[in-house]
């Protein structure tokens, strides 16, 4: 019987939905990411999208069912609000946000841009604003006050977005919210942990100070520099914050963002919450960036990594032999047509085992009983090779190895007088 952790397509933990573990969840009724991959994703040192590829990269998230897109900071270049408009054009599923400082010479380029909503940024702790910045506090302020304002006037959805805003001093930060939400404007609030260092427990705290002091919606944009940036995500979203900030497989500044892949993978096999998105299209919507980017991902990175479904250990490779046909989740926590990956393949190296070996001789027709003194040969070429390579093997280097040992042990034929 098919349980919430557990069924055709996935097997979690049944931990996770224990009523002691769910009691305290406040989800809200409709989720949505709100993908930067295309802002805060080019900020990756080293990263340029031309305007092709961002249309490219927003019309696959569209595809993949992603809520809202940022598009970018219009006064950036010009080639950046080329690419908005650009975007906006193309009438996707998807809600096309704008990127702005508090000024309002960005919010009009935004306007000029076609835009839904505009995500309205200042700095918002006291020594940023000092040392970087070198503004008077007050400055901080009268910029959200006018701008947020402004860009109300001219029909835009207002996300005020405050830089920095967990390492902020709690009494200043409180009243610079609250003096934009009473003079000001702001549809929603981003809960901003810019530099990554919050703990989900800190960033539990976080939401319940905010949510003690206003009703306005949140929105959680967290960075990973201590790895944090997923938790933190669901952290904050299991509290009732609605809107999720991702980049597409944590690029960004630094150590990047949430990740949108594992973000919205967990929310449906560990909480129970789908987003709607054809999940089949992760990998695919991952390589992509990753060509254009120019990037690569880890091959083990969670959920579109290229080897996650590649089995070397010996005894993983016997498990998959005795299960992999009728139960193949007793050995991956969610199957791969789920995420669009490759099927499980049994991969030859220094971890391989005697099944490894026998399966593989399957693929070349080669059928020798379990016995077979030449499978222990095998392994240990394989063993010996794989160490000399530093590597798996391939098929041809594999083939190699069982032509030159079969032959060997073909016996000479007798010579003719």
């Amino acid at each position: 019987m098919s349980e919430p952790w557990m069924g055709e397509r996935w097997f979690t933990s049944p931990l996770n939905f224990a009523d002691e573990v769910r009691r305290s969840f406040r989800f809200a009724s409709r989720i949505r990411l709100h993908d930067v991959t295309l802002r805060d994703g080019e900020q990756q040192a080293g990263i340029v999208f031309s305007t092709d590829d961002k249309i490219r990269i927003a019309e696959k998230l569209a595809e993949v069912g992603v809520h809202r897109i940022e598009a970018g900071l219009p006064s950036v270049s010009p080639a950046d609000e080329a690419a908005i408009r650009a975007i906006v054009r193309r009438n996707l599923p998807a809600e096309i946000f704008a990127f702005s400082r508090c000024m309002i010479e960005d919010v009009k380029r935004a306007v000029d841009c076609g835009v839904r909503g505009v995500v309205m940024e200042i700095p918002s702790s006291e020594h940023i604003i000092k040392y970087a910045y070198q503004w008077p506090l007050e400055r901080a302020i009268e910029l959200s006050v006018q701008a947020t304002r402004y860009a109300r006037e001219q029909g835009l959805y207002v996300v005020f977005f405050p830089i920095d805003a967990t390492r902020a001093d709690p009494t200043w930060f409180m009243n610079l919210i609250g003096q934009v939400a009473r003079d000001g404007h702001m549809d929603s609030l981003v809960l901003v942990d810019t530099f990554g260092g919050t703990s989900p427990h800190g960033i539990a705290h976080f939401v319940e100070q905010l949510r003690a002091r206003f009703d306005t919606p949140l929105e959680a944009h967290f960075h990973n520099d201590f790895g944090m940036g997923v938790a933190n995500t669901l952290t904050a979203l299991s509290l009732g914050v609605d809107v999720a900030h991702v980049t597409v497989s944590s690029l960004g500044e630094r150590a990047g963002n949430a990740a949108l892949e594992e973000v919205a993978l967990a929310l449906l096999t560990m909480y129970g919450q789908d987003l709607d998105l054809r999940y089949e299209q992760l990998t695919e919507l991952s390589a992509l960036v990753q060509e254009l980017s120019g990037t690569a991902l880890p091959p083990n990175a969670p959920v579109v990594g290229r080897r996650l479904f590649d089995i070397e250990s010996g005894i993983i490779a016997s498990w998959l032999v005795h299960t992999g046909a009728t139960r193949p989740l007793e050995l991956f926590p969610f199957h791969w047509d789920l995420v669009g990956q490759h099927a499980p393949q049994i991969v030859l190296g220094k971890g391989s085992g005697r099944d490894s070996v026998l399966f593989h001789l399957r693929r070349l027709g080669i059928e020798v009983s379990d016995g077979d003194p030449r499978v222990d040969e095998l392994l240990a070429d394989v063993k010996r090779a794989s160490l000399a390579k530093k590597g798996l093997l391939s098929d041809t280097e594999f083939r190699g190895m069982v032509d030159r040992l079969w032959q060997a042990a073909v016996p000479s034929s007798p010579g003719g007088s």
